[in-house]
């Protein structure tokens, strides 16, 4: 492709800090360095023609851990690593609702739920047992209790007779999260340029060469890489494609569903949106097959989650399923996020371990943050 002198002068030359990702990572960072560096050439790449990781595509939870996956990340971090984790994701969602305003982000504070199984009773009595030592692990971040027991008003089936009920929990929509931001970039004077995949990074120590769609070649002073799930195109880190599969009802009558919902460990996680069911997970049914790039479904998953309306969920309610779609979280062996130097001129914030939502903009404020 031949660019005109106008294309190149316009889009391509000059650029002071090249954003890899346009999701909430890379926008969130692309704010950050404008305000920082009010004169510079920021300009933010995108491979698809729309978000192409977990930021479209998540269930919108603005969550900071189900009281299983706080117990379970109890098992491999220290308690004080759990509450900066905690404390990390509650200072996250601060930022991005300060940053947009609940009405853009169509903020609504349901509170969450966790629910168990009937096989699931020696994790039911263990969670409800560790009640009160979370609550007072917790209680110098939120000041108040923030999990309890509640009946099951939703006529859920099969599952334990309780459910833990998260007070603090809210819910978004996380299309128009993403229009505000991009709107918000636009206004900022940020470029992004859809449908620009970058294919290599050379880092030459002056100034950072790129490829843009295998045939372009660009010069930036430094570049910022916000792929998260995709990251290991770029970099040798422990970070790991996740694939999240997801469904969404038509239109349910007199719906009384109202919240954000764990299921399963949090490995199934379900909302309402409006008087619809937005359900996704099931990567725990396979998850070497789940550890992949590709947004297609599989049979397995698929069926699971309306086998799981069907009975547990939606049990004596019939439904139309409207949607199907899935996208890529970025996973680890620790839940700590990776931002850091890469190299001289090239910075990474990756691995979010499917807490965008909640960290993405600290997390862009951080690898901005990176440089002088």
């Amino acid at each position: 492709m031949n660019l005109s002198f106008w294309e190149n002068k316009t889009w391509l030359s000059n650029i002071d800090y090249a954003i890899i990702g346009s999701g909430i990572v890379g926008l969130s960072c692309a704010l950050s360095l404008r305000r920082r560096f009010p004169k510079s050439k920021v300009v933010v790449f995108e491979r698809g023609t729309l978000p192409s990781g977990a930021s479209t595509k998540n269930a919108g939870f603005a969550c900071f851990g189900s009281i299983s996956e706080i117990l379970e990340d109890l098992k491999n971090h220290s308690e004080e690593e759990v509450v900066q984790l905690v404390k990390n994701r509650v200072e996250g969602l601060k930022l991005l609702r300060n940053t947009l305003g609940d009405r853009q982000l169509d903020y609504q504070e349901y509170g969450g739920y966790e629910l168990f199984t009937k096989e699931d009773t020696e994790l039911f009595e263990t969670c409800k047992s560790k009640i009160g030592y979370v609550n007072q692990l917790l209680e110098p971040i939120f000041k108040a209790e923030v999990f309890s027991e509640k009946e099951n008003h939703f006529g859920f089936k099969y599952i334990q007779p309780k459910l833990i009920y998260s007070a603090f929990e809210g819910q978004i929509d996380t299309g128009k999260m993403m229009l505000g931001l991009i709107k918000k970039a636009s206004e900022e004077n940020i470029l992004i340029l859809n449908s620009s995949e970058i294919t290599e990074i050379s880092d030459n120590g002056e100034s950072v060469s790129l490829q843009l769609n295998s045939s372009i070649d660009i010069s930036v002073k430094k570049v910022f890489i916000a792929t998260n799930g995709f990251a290991k195109q770029f970099l040798d880190e422990d970070v790991k494609p996740a694939r999240a599969q997801v469904l969404v009802t038509k239109p349910i009558e007199n719906l009384q569903i109202k919240g954000t919902f764990h299921l399963d460990k949090g490995y199934y996680y379900f909302r309402n949106i409006d008087n619809r069911i937005l359900f996704g997970g099931g990567r725990n049914l396979d998850f070497k097959a789940e550890e992949t790039t590709e947004m297609q479904l599989t049979e397995l998953v698929q069926n699971k989650l309306e086998e799981l309306l069907k009975t547990v969920i939606l049990p004596r309610r019939t439904f139309e399923i409207e949607r199907r779609w899935s996208g890529i979280m970025g996973m680890g062996k620790q839940k700590k996020p990776i931002v850091k130097a890469v190299s001289e001129n090239v910075f990474c914030g990756v691995r979010l371990g499917g807490m965008g939502v909640a960290i993405g903009s600290s997390i862009g404020k951080q690898l901005a943050e990176l440089i002088n």
